[in-house]
Order: C-alpha cells, then structure tokens, then sequence
C-alpha cells in the first residue's frame, strides 16, 4: 500500500509541474503576442489551434503509448513540448506561433493521458473518487500559481518562456525515477456523434457551448484585461479569480443539482453568468477590486457548467457506457474550444474588446434557452437512477476512468449488499 501511495505522490508531483508551466503559458502567450502587435484574430487562431492540437493528442495519444511504453512516450512528448515553448521568442510572428501552439497543445493531450492513466492504474476503489478530487484540486491551484507567475519577469523578455520550458522538463523527473509498474495500455476514445446527441441532447449541446465560450475566454481574456489597460500584475490575477470562483462553486453547484434537474441549475448559472458577462463588457467599476469581484462571480458561473453538463448527460448513459459518452463529450467541448476564439476575436478586431464578454454572453443566453426548453421536453430522472455529481478537469479521456470505475465498484456493492440480504 505504502508504494502505490508513492506512485500517486509521484503522478500528482509530475502533473502538477505541467499544469504550473501550462498555467503560465495560456497567459503569457496573448499578452506576449498583444506587445508584438499580433491582431486580436491572430491571437484567436494561436487559441484555436491548441485546442485543435489537444484534440488530436487525445486521438494518437493511445496509440503513441501503445508503441513505445508510458515512459518513453512522456519523455518524448515532454521534450517535443519543452523545445516548442522555447522556439516562442525565437520566432516572433504569428504563422510560427500557430504551428507552435498546435504542437503544444498536441504534446500536453499525450503527457496528460499518460499520467491520468497510469494514476487510474494505481489507485484502489476505496480511495479512487479522494485521488481524483486531490487530483483536480491541485490542478486548479498549480494552474493559478502558474498564471501568477507572469509577474516574475517583464513578458516582453524570454525568460518566462525559459521558466514554462523548465517546468514542463522538470515534470520528467517524477515520473522518469519511479520504480512503479507501468500500467496497460490506453483505451482509445472514440466519438458517435449522433450515439452521444441521442443519450443526451442537453449534455452534447451543452458541452458545444461551453467549449466555445471557454475557448474564447482563455484564448482572449488576457487580450480584453490589456485593452481595459490592465498591469500585468492585474491582468494574472484577473484571470486567476476566475478559477477561483468556479472552483469554490463546483461542489455546492454539483451538489444542488444532485436534488433538482440538473437542466435548470445550468439555465440558471448561464442566465447569471449571461448578466455577469454583459456587465464585464459594458460597465466600468471604480476600483480593480471591484473587478475582480464581478470576475470572481463570473468565473462561479461559467466554469462549473461543463461538469454539471456532464453529470446531466451520465444520467442517461448505460452504465457500461459512462466512460464512452464522458470520453466523446470531452473532444465535443474541445471541438467548440476550436471554434470559440474564431467567433470571438473577429468581432474583438471590428468592434472592440468589450465584444469577447458579449459574445460570451450571447452563447450562454443560449444555452439558458436550450436547457430549458429541453427540461419541458424530457422529465427527469428519479433519484435512485441518477449518478452522483463530481467536479471533473477537462483533460484528457483518460481521466474518467477515476470517476466512472469508482462508481461502478459503489454499485456492484450495493447490489452484493442487497443479495446477501435477500
């Protein structure tokens, strides 16, 4: 027991340096950009082809670890991704960046499946939903530190590039040491798209917009934070609240929506987060605290609706199935993170920066719409039939794995109990 706890520390230690160099990374890249001159659409297309690149890692991850070994296939992807950031602020214009971008979002799907999957393979049922609860609390609070960490040099330089390069390194040595097992083979995602839609219409379409609104958010937020003439010391912690209020909401959001249809508890956050939106584009508040605060709020909105979308649409799923439907949902929201940068930042460049919160906006007032027209269509579920809500990273496939196998250990329990007492 002693050693697969070491493992897990080991897992936890290798993805949390590579969610603190990504962290920096998805702020640094469009305030850097933003000084280089780069147009609001060019900094769009940097969003959109990570998104794409992560997309496709999720896809030839598997079978690269199939190839070669968990080992060897980190080591390589962790390099891949270590030289792409460097090359940055060697190659200062938008063409190179996209290719850049793509490769790193490519090398983190792989690097991310690799830990997920071997952290799936170690843990035990009795601990699996506490690891991946740890799990994602140390991705949100690395990632937060990561883009604090903008602070530590002037973004102009190439020393934060230096530094993300570094921690993206580093999170070789981990896993690189241990004496762990290597765990079985990746199982391959695979999306049935119309399979998926018919299991849940709310969850799919609900996954399509959070996607794009989210894709459009990280992509662009920083942009928007430079135009307000936000410092850098503001525009980190500007987009840091953000996490922080959708992380301190996720529980108490997933545990409402345990006892109520999941449906208008996501109506109802994207109708708050439709007005906290509207008010970040369009009102100006005296004092950066007071931002910060209709930020914070925002973040508590928006961020949550992924996993309770997700959550929705499990509720429907065979139970044999939760894995697949979670596993396509995922690349669902990746191919609206695709999308979201395009739709924003063309407006951003005719109209201005207040349009990135706008179109936010527009897209949640209509999933609010769309939840709640599909609540009168289709009844819910009773209690008993409905799966347990779990705030949940948008990673990889790999990952649901901790949830879904958790779960189904639960439930064979229950049923062995109910045998035995029959």
């Amino acid at each position: 027991m002693k050693g697969a706890y070491r493992s897990i520390a080991t897992l936890l230690v290798g993805s949390g340096v590579l969610f603190l160099g990504n962290g920096l990374l998805v702020t640094l890249l469009p305030v850097r950009a933003q000084l280089e001159g780069f147009s609001t659409t060019a900094i769009g297309l940097m969003g959109t082809l990570f998104f794409a690149g992560f997309a496709i890692g999720c896809v030839i991850g598997p079978r690269a670890v199939m190839r070669v070994g968990h080992i060897r296939c980190f080591a390589a992807f962790a390099a891949l991704a270590a030289a792409a950031v460097l090359a940055h602020p060697l190659m200062l214009d938008p063409v190179s960046w996209w290719i850049l971008r793509f490769l790193v979002g490519l090398c983190f799907a792989v690097l991310y499946m690799v830990v997920e999957s071997w952290l799936n393979e170690e843990v035990s049922n009795e601990i699996r939903g506490r690891v991946l609860s740890l799990y994602i609390i140390v991705a949100n609070v690395v990632t937060i530190c990561g883009q604090l960490m903008l602070n530590l040099y002037e973004p102009i330089g190439p020393a934060l590039f230096s530094i993300a390069a570094m921690l993206v390194a580093l999170s070789l040595v981990p896993l690189s040491l241990t004496t762990a097992a290597a765990p079985k083979p990746v199982a391959v995602a695979r999306l049935d798209l119309l399979a998926l839609y018919r299991v849940s219409p709310s969850g799919f379409i609900g996954c399509l917009l959070i996607g794009l609104a989210e894709g459009a958010f990280w992509s662009l937020g920083p942009v928007f934070a430079q135009g307000r003439g936000m410092a850098v010391s503001e525009i980190t912690l500007f987009m840091a609240i953000f996490v922080v209020g959708g992380t301190l909401s996720q529980w108490p959001l997933g545990r409402l929506s345990d006892h109520l249809d999941r449906r208008l508890v996501i109506a109802t956050c994207c109708l708050g987060g439709t007005g906290t939106a509207v008010a970040i584009s369009l009102v100006t508040l005296d004092g950066f605290t007071a931002q910060l605060a209709l930020g914070a709020l925002h973040g508590a909105l928006m961020l949550p609706l992924y996993a309770l979308c997700l959550a929705h649409a499990n509720d429907f799923a065979p139970s044999d199935k939760l894995v697949e439907t979670s596993s396509g949902l995922l690349l669902v929201y990746g191919a609206g993170a695709v999308i979201g940068p395009l739709f924003a930042a063309p407006f951003m460049d005719l109209y201005g920066i207040q349009m990135l919160f706008l179109a936010i906006a527009g897209v949640l007032a209509l999933l609010a719409a769309y939840s709640l027209y599909r609540a009168l269509r289709r009844p819910l579920l009773a209690a008993l039939e409905r799966v347990v809500f779990m705030p949940m990273p948008k990673t990889t496939p790999s990952v649901y794995a901790l949830e879904t196998d958790d779960e189904l250990e639960t439930e064979a329990g229950a049923e062995e109990q109910s045998s035995g007492g029959r």
